[in-house]
């Protein structure tokens, strides 16, 4: 312990402790690099230049995404990803910042490409650079192994920002023409007059785009959220169960997406476009969602006997390996 005499009185300064600006102390987990962790007024600095980074970015967000249907889930996912990242902070473990110059190397390209990013307008690029430039902040304010043990919560909040359209579109026409196909199969079976070209649904006078029925199968992205946060809050401690939930995520989300085109065609062949495209449209999503939770739930309910039993099975196989 070093020690700092005054005329009056005698002061020990633990070694481990780095004193910031203004005369507050930092923990020094190393003890031996007092320039190792941010001082009070880079602190401040640091999250003024986030906030000022986060907010444009977020308005545009919300103007261009949020507010159409393909980007609807996106203040649900950022009001349970920080409540996900509140709860995972709690359990999180120490702090231990990383030295100064590890995240200004980073982020000083990231804010390059920040500018860049905004002065183009493309949301999408944006939205996820800014995420970047956020996450190398927290990265000098708590370490890498801090942020190691919040990755479910960091990872899960990028879904906040949409993600390209052509993206999307290449990974979900081989899903759009599965469920056009299944949803005409299913009504000429029962009789209804339709038949399909692609994409295309013709039924009576009618004609649909299944691209326009289920947003662009964007709610494919919204489903898989909401089912991974399901798997998450209810198996997070059970790691096989959670892996053979998460194989059913896209195939959950591909039979609610199914239930909302057959709704919307039933409706548009009885009620007419008019209805199909206003208030009973918008229904017909929220009904896409309850169904997407209830056959999640009803494999989880399935799922779990089988895992017991498996388990169960393991277990003896191990005892009588033993004896």
């Amino acid at each position: 312990m070093n020690e700092i005499v005054h005329p009056t009185s005698r002061v020990a300064v633990p070694t481990d402790v780095a004193i910031g600006a203004g005369g507050s102390t930092l923990p020094n987990a190393g003890g031996t690099d007092p320039g190792r962790f941010l001082s009070l007024s880079a602190l401040i600095v640091l999250v003024i230049g986030a906030l000022a980074v986060a907010l444009p970015t977020m308005r545009t967000v919300a103007q261009e995404s949020w507010s159409t249907e393909q980007g609807a889930h996106g203040p649900i996912v950022l009001l349970t990803g920080v409540w996900l990242l509140f709860r995972a902070w709690k359990h999180a473990g120490p702090i231990a910042p990383p030295p100064v110059w590890r995240p200004a190397v980073i982020m000083v390209p990231m804010l390059a490409l920040f500018v860049v990013a905004r002065i183009s307008q493309i949301v999408e690029v944006e939205g996820y650079i800014m995420y970047a430039v956020l996450l190398t902040a927290l990265y000098a304010l708590v370490g890498g192994a801090m942020m190691r043990r919040l990755a479910f919560p960091l990872i899960y909040m990028a879904f906040v920002f949409p993600p390209p359209d052509t993206v999307v579109y290449a990974l979900t026409l081989p899903m759009k023409i599965i469920i056009t196909k299944g949803a005409v199969g299913l009504l000429s079976m029962i009789g209804y007059p339709v038949g399909s070209s692609g994409v295309w649904i013709q039924i009576g006078q009618y004609q649909l785009l299944v691209a326009a029925a289920c947003a662009g199968l964007n709610s494919i992205i919204s489903l898989s959220v909401l089912s991974t946060f399901y798997i998450y809050i209810r198996h997070a401690g059970d790691v096989m169960r959670a892996l053979v939930l998460a194989l059913f995520i896209v195939p959950v989300a591909m039979a609610a997406n199914f239930v909302r085109v057959l709704i919307l065609i039933l409706l548009t062949y009885h009620a007419g476009e008019a209805a199909a495209q206003g208030f009973l449209h918008n229904f017909a999503g929220m009904t896409m969602f309850v169904a997407a939770l209830l056959i999640m739930f009803a494999i989880d309910t399935a799922v779990s006997p089988l895992l017991d039993r498996f388990r169960r099975s393991r277990r003896n196989a191990k005892t009588e390996a033993r004896s």
